[in-house]
């Protein structure tokens, strides 16, 4: 993909990522926030947040089924804004909903199920945006950044189920982001367990290649095995 193309496909991907928080701005400006406009905020920024982190996702299993690279590109950016959007979602939760009541704060963290394991999916994001720099990866050298990285799987599934855990009875969208989450890691099960098979395969010791020495028989004649192929 030739440069002008990247800058054109990442500017689209700004202008389609911040198009929601423009969105909500004016519903703000014209008063169109519905009955319960702290709600429909938290909401509508909690929903892109998981929109966003399974398209950031959703890049590698294009490369693996397609065999298109450029998608690559837009993993990082896609990443941060799904960081972005998800110290919105908190934020209005804590200034809006809370007006920075600590102590009820924590108390919702610790009794309720699904702000739990979505405090978790937050922290666990701020570690990856962090490090999501080239100059982060040298420092951490490309194995351990990956390792990391890899918690980027468990906050999306942690997610999932705060949305899940949270949607109102008669919603199917959650299941379906679900459905979406499910697909995309098990691409990527399928491909690790296809380049683990093939590393078993490209690993076999040399002897299994090579026919074994021969020894001699009774007869005095070198008696020789087939060489296994």
């Amino acid at each position: 993909m030739f440069r002008r193309q990247r800058v054109i496909l990442k500017a689209a991907v700004w202008g389609v990522c911040l198009f929601p928080l423009a969105l909500l701005l004016y519903q703000f400006w014209t008063d169109d926030l519905g009955a319960n406009p702290i709600d429909h905020v938290t909401r509508t920024l909690g929903v892109w947040t998981l929109r966003i982190l399974l398209a950031s996702l959703a890049m590698t299993p294009l490369r693996l089924l397609f065999g298109v690279s450029w998608p690559i590109t837009l993993r990082r950016l896609l990443g941060l804004f799904a960081f972005f959007y998800v110290c919105l979602h908190f934020s209005v939760w804590i200034v809006l909903d809370h007006f920075f009541d600590w102590e009820q704060l924590i108390a919702d963290i610790l009794e309720r199920p699904y702000i739990t394991v979505g405090v978790l999916a937050l922290t666990l994001l701020v570690p990856l945006a962090a490090t999501s720099t080239a100059g982060m990866v040298k420092r951490l050298g490309a194995a351990t950044w990956k390792r990391l990285h890899r918690l980027v799987y468990v906050a999306a599934v942690l997610g999932v189920l705060h949305f899940l855990w949270l949607a109102k009875k008669g919603r199917s969208d959650p299941f379906i982001y679900a459905g979406v989450l499910a697909i995309l890691l098990g691409i990527r099960l399928w491909d690790w367990a296809r380049r683990a098979a093939r590393k078993r395969r490209d690993g076999l010791p040399a002897r299994m290649k090579m026919a074994p020495v021969g020894r001699s028989g009774p007869a005095g004649r070198l008696e020789q095995s087939s060489p296994i192929r």
